[in-house]
């Protein structure tokens, strides 16, 4: 079976220099991106149960189904736009301009309100084959993007701006979504009663889509491909793997970001029964829970500083261990007030902020990586892999955090709550506590002796492709 191979020589294509233009084209991507997938990775399920009447079970085994074979589509798809021709227009940039339109009309087709007439089978069929079709165009849109950054400078100062930007874009589309769907999801019944209305989703589905497309246009037309490689020569397929597996930046940054991807959703996951179950407080739970986007409002500024000072490894290690130690000692603590846990809450987030912020600028020096000891540019199928990593760690998070609440002991209940014995409420402090510690110290663990692209290594390796990329 073969594949096709990049030549040397490459080429950098530097009629448009990069700058705030870029930056503002690459965070609209993700911005489009956050508008549908706040929509769906938070309100789908809700949909799926209050107004389709779908059992949470089935619903969970679908989503679970539908993560394995995203994970494997992405890694298919990276592979594709790897092998695709190279245009005028780039190589990953072409792929948004035209999957942009399968992708929002399926994110409409979500919602579709008159799928609740359906039999039950019908509605099974409905949901599996709508679902799985949007996790497919997910990963035409998704991965191409994010593959895109290597190729729109190969500055590592400017990736780290690309990665923040990308980040920013996330946060507001994220908060955005998170905000103002609920306001607007509920219908209110003569008796005064408030249900989750289908229609009212029907709407906001063609909303967050149309807004997605737009930003998909602006990314379209903001950005720039510079880094152009050139493919022709043909090569096996098992000479392209054997390459992933001796790039030990993207092994490590694989398992590293399993479990940063496992601390961020089970951090999620507890957190909403830390401050229901052991603090009783719904309103600090709505503080803990924005605190995703306080950190990257927090950390934006300091990223390319901290980053060009001390490098992306160094500072995303010292950062992990940080907040690792803080999760520590809050579990010593034992703190009782939510208002002071927030606080230092707020700080333990910070270090696992930090790497979250920089994965996407730690992806593109892995692709660098592959083709610096392989002379092989795979920016798609590296990127792919990754996201498949991504992808696995989501899985198991779900996994993780439905296993460790049977262990603890915790009593569910189809009345609105059960009331929790104080041994299961200090088990639910202890889990939200020991959990992210565990996950955060073994990523800085791995990262540090594992990760081979230090400061130094990074700016050499920078140094040399550039010398190369500029042969033609």
């Amino acid at each position: 079976m073969n594949s096709v191979k990049q030549v040397s020589p490459s080429s950098i294509n530097n009629t448009v220099k990069f700058g705030l233009r870029d930056k503002i084209g690459y965070m609209f991507g993700d911005l489009a991106n956050c508008f549908i997938l706040g929509l769906v990775n938070s309100f789908l399920m809700i949909y799926y149960t209050n107004v389709l009447g779908v059992s949470g079970a089935l619903v969970g085994m679908l989503f679970f189904a539908a993560r394995i074979i995203d994970a494997f589509a992405d890694v298919t798809v990276g592979r594709l736009c790897d092998i695709s021709k190279l245009t005028s227009e780039g190589r990953f940039r072409p792929w948004i301009k035209k999957m942009k339109y399968p992708f929002c009309i399926v994110t409409v087709i979500l919602f579709l309100p008159f799928v609740n007439l359906f039999s039950l089978k019908l509605k099974l069929a409905y949901i599996f084959i709508t679902y799985i079709a949007f996790g497919l165009f997910l990963s035409t849109i998704n991965i191409p993007y994010g593959s895109m950054a290597s190729a729109i400078s190969s500055n590592p100062n400017d990736r780290v701006s690309l990665s923040t930007f990308r980040s920013i874009g996330s946060a507001i589309g994220g908060a955005s979504t998170g905000f103002l769907i609920p306001i607007f999801m509920y219908e209110t019944l003569v008796d005064g009663h408030q249900v989750v209305s289908g229609t009212r989703f029907f709407i906001i589905s063609i909303i967050c889509a149309s807004l997605a497309f737009i930003g998909y246009i602006v990314t379209f037309n903001l950005t720039t491909e510079r880094v152009q490689v050139k493919k022709s020569e043909p090569v096996k397929i098992g000479k392209l793997l054997k390459g992933l597996f001796v790039n030990r930046a993207l092994v490590v940054l694989v398992i590293v970001d399993i479990f940063i991807v496992i601390n961020q959703i089970s951090a999620g996951t507890n957190m909403t029964y830390l401050f229901n179950d052991y603090f009783h407080n719904k309103k600090a739970m709505s503080v803990a829970l924005l605190f995703t986007y306080g950190t990257v409002a927090t950390l934006a500024p300091f990223a390319t500083f901290l980053t060009t000072k001390f490098g992306k490894k160094e500072a995303s290690v010292v950062a992990l261990l940080i907040s690792s130690c803080m999760y520590l000692m809050m579990f010593f603590l034992h703190i009782e007030n939510p208002w002071y846990y927030l606080i230092l809450l707020f700080i333990a987030t910070l270090g696992s902020g930090l790497f979250n912020l920089m994965v996407w600028a730690f992806i593109t020096d892995v692709i660098d990586y592959h083709q610096y000891i392989t002379g092989l540019r795979e920016d798609g199928t590296v990127y792919g892999i990754n996201s498949f990593a991504r992808k696995f760690g989501q899985a198991c998070a779900g996994g993780i955090s439905g296993i460790m609440l049977s262990i603890i002991g915790y009593q569910e209940s189809d009345t609105g709550g059960a009331i929790q014995s104080l041994v299961v409420e200090n088990r639910i402090y202890a889990l939200a506590n020991l959990l992210p510690a565990f996950c955060l110290f073994i990523s800085a663990i791995i990262l540090l002796f594992g990760y081979p692209l230090n400061r130094k290594k990074t700016i050499d390796m920078g140094e040399e492709l550039r010398k190369i990329n500029n042969q033609n």
